[in-house]
């Protein structure tokens, strides 16, 4: 009960503040595009908003200041479980941007967060605990409290064509970026979004630097550095370990695209990592390779076919396939997706022997409003390597976000 009443008091606290209006647009209009995925700040306030009120232009023309808020809550069900059925949990969110050059090219950019369970257990222990799935179902929602997810520094060159971040950095915003990754819009299970789960990513609020241009009017390059042991709850320690205990997560990205303002939409890419080994939380150092292709065909139907391999790093897979298609309705103005992943479980992370596991899902996300989207999403496991018990599993789970 305490945590519903914090998540109340932050919830009016954000909106007396931001006093945003949203819609649910479905496409990126800044003019100047960015190189992150959907949930990289800059990326999700373009989404949020189609047009400015009053009060935001004011701030935006006289402060360039930009400055937006949600809340979402998710509630994830299954039949077949090795111990609780149900799992919930919200995160109230501020974010934005402040430019500090006239320019418009470089300023700051943070992300806070207060996630909170609805109970116990929250999505996050919910896979691995007790479906017995080796992968995560809406990893983010936890029960950590406050955090500082995002808070660096962005520059750009070149008129948008290069651009540079240095700070508290989410690898996630940039590392595989997909444009239907968001755990906050589209799949909820993890194999459809960052690497495929065959990933083995940095904590979050990790500090570092990443670095983004395009090479030709089609070809691009997104590479990046930052600390394996970042904690959201203090994240500048992150400077420390960046600097004194040296264990790293490195990224670069080849890719290609129809044009700049359409990186995210239309995209083929290759990425290749490698993780340090982290002594103080016993992971073994690694690397691996993943691609993604995505085509936005007629501005309403995006396929997909995306996957990847690890060698040890502490990943969820070490081989992962998933392919897909979205549908974007434009009678409803919702989007309807699904998607089927193949995964082979990581030895180095739980040990050899474990059966392959299948994952089917289906989604369906509809606008209620100008600031609210509501979100059904239906799954199907198959050969969950942790859970003797069951063949398969079904889940069926809500998800609810609002704009403010």
């Amino acid at each position: 009960m305490s945590t519903r009443n914090i998540s109340i008091t932050v919830i009016a606290t954000l909106s007396l503040l931001s006093f945003v209006s949203y819609a649910l647009a479905q496409e990126v209009t800044r003019t100047t595009p960015g190189f992150g995925g959907p949930d990289a700040v800059e990326n999700t306030i373009d989404y949020d908003v189609e047009s400015w009120d009053d009060w935001q232009q004011y701030l935006k023309d006289r402060f360039r200041l930009t400055l937006s808020a949600d809340y979402t809550g998710v509630l994830l069900t299954a039949n077949e479980t090795l111990d609780s059925k149900t799992a919930g949990a919200g995160i109230a969110r501020v974010f934005g941007t402040l430019d500090l050059l006239r320019d418009g090219d470089g300023g700051i950019v943070w992300k806070f967060e207060h996630r909170h369970g609805y109970g116990s257990p929250a999505p996050f222990d919910f896979s691995l605990g007790h479906l017995g799935y080796v992968g995560l179902i809406e990893p983010p929602f936890n029960d950590q409290g406050f955090r500082t997810q995002n808070l660096y520094w962005r520059q750009r060159f070149g008129g948008g064509r290069s651009t540079l971040v240095a700070g508290v950095l989410d690898p996630t915003d940039y590392v595989d970026a997909f444009a239907l990754a968001s755990p906050w819009l589209h799949f909820m299970n993890f194999a459809f979004s960052t690497g495929s789960a065959t990933i083995g990513l940095p904590n979050d609020a990790a500090v570092g630097a990443a670095f983004g241009s395009m090479l030709t009017d089609r070809v691009y390059i997104i590479a990046g550095i930052t600390d394996t042991n970042g904690d959201p709850s203090r994240p500048f320690e992150g400077f420390s370990n960046f600097f004194n205990d040296n264990e790293f997560f490195k990224s670069v990205e080849i890719g290609y695209t129809t044009s700049h303002e359409r990186i995210i939409f239309d995209n083929m890419h290759v990425t290749l990592w490698h993780k340090d080994r982290q002594a103080q939380a016993d992971v073994n150092s690694g690397w691996g390779a993943v691609f993604s292709f995505s085509r936005y065909i007629n501005d309403n139907v995006m396929p997909f076919l995306r996957g990847g391999y690890a060698d040890d790093g502490g990943s969820l897979l070490q081989k992962s396939l998933s392919a897909g298609v979205g549908y974007q309705i434009e009678a409803f103005n919702g989007l309807l997706a699904a998607g089927l992943n193949w995964g082979e479980p990581n030895e180095d992370t739980f040990g050899p022997g474990l059966d392959d596991q299948w994952a089917l899902e289906v989604f369906y996300r509809i606008p209620i409003g100008r600031r609210v989207a509501a979100t059904g999403d239906v799954q199907y496991i198959l050969d969950p390597a942790l859970n003797p018990n069951a063949n398969s599993i079904w889940m069926f789970n809500l998800r609810a976000r609002a704009a403010f």
